[in-house]
């Protein structure tokens, strides 16, 4: 059995606990317990609570500035995440849904709005899982994606160098797939000629990353829809769901 190892906060909890302990029963050995109270007692009183107090400051403040910290943090990522779509995730997702066998399937289940609640996403994302499996390229089409990674190769570059990123596992598996998916295109000097085996390989690869985008961007517009709705109103007139996009607000 392992032995268990207790955070810097429980450590730091016994340390001063166990100090406050010392002072008061240090008092007790010395002046007793009488109830008078004079300026010893007052000082004792005083020693005896401060590592207390100074465990409830302590504690109260690391906690406020982790949560600031993991907030901006995750402010940052969502920004950088915003970027993507806009730079490279919407246009590649766009494309795969034209490549989806029944791409009206799952364009029904991502038709968000803005009064789409917590558990109308995770419908959405529940229904985007059994449908993000089954785009079926052509080898035009791998053409297509390979000369997007290679004009957007440096942008990807710069994304995997954020640690930012890096920290979300979500966000780390979709730039792995991502660049998997552009080297495995870019190792293949004839995609026309490919035999059907090889296609089916990169098929897999590209369903792989159409999930991992689809999840993505539902994830993202459900942040946008929380924090900040007039970004929201843009991003989904720009749907790479919708047939066309819808740009022009007419309403």
């Amino acid at each position: 059995m392992k032995p268990v190892r207790l955070t810097w906060e429980a450590r730091l909890a016994v340390m001063l606990v166990a100090i406050s302990i010392c002072v008061y029963a240090i008092k007790f050995l010395f002046f007793g317990d009488n109830g008078e109270s004079n300026t010893l007692s007052y000082i004792f009183n005083s020693l005896g609570f401060l590592p207390i107090n100074i465990l409830i400051v302590t504690l109260i403040i690391n906690r406020l500035l982790t949560m600031r910290t993991k907030r901006e943090q995750q402010e940052k990522t969502r920004m950088v995440i915003g970027l993507f779509f806009s730079e490279m995730g919407d246009a590649l997702l766009r494309k795969m849904v034209l490549w989806d066998k029944a791409p009206e399937k799952l364009r029904e289940s991502m038709q968000v709005t803005k009064t789409w609640s917590k558990n109308d996403y995770a419908l959405a994302k529940r229904h985007a899982s059994l449908f993000c499996t089954q785009t079926l390229p052509t080898p035009e089409d791998l053409i297509v994606i390979r000369e997007l990674f290679m004009q957007k190769h440096d942008f990807l570059l710069r994304l995997i160098e954020n640690p930012v990123l890096l920290e979300q596992n979500s966000v780390s598996k979709l730039l792995q797939d991502l660049f998997h998916l552009g080297e495995e295109l870019a190792s293949r000097k004839d995609i026309l000629s490919l035999p059907a085996s090889d296609l089916a390989h990169l098929t897999g690869d590209v369903n792989r990353v159409y999930c991992q985008l689809t999840s993505a961007w539902l994830g993202h517009m459900e942040y946008l829809s929380r924090n900040y709705p007039y970004l929201l109103s843009l991003s989904l007139r720009k749907s790479p769901f919708l047939v066309e996009d819808q740009v022009i607000v007419t309403e």
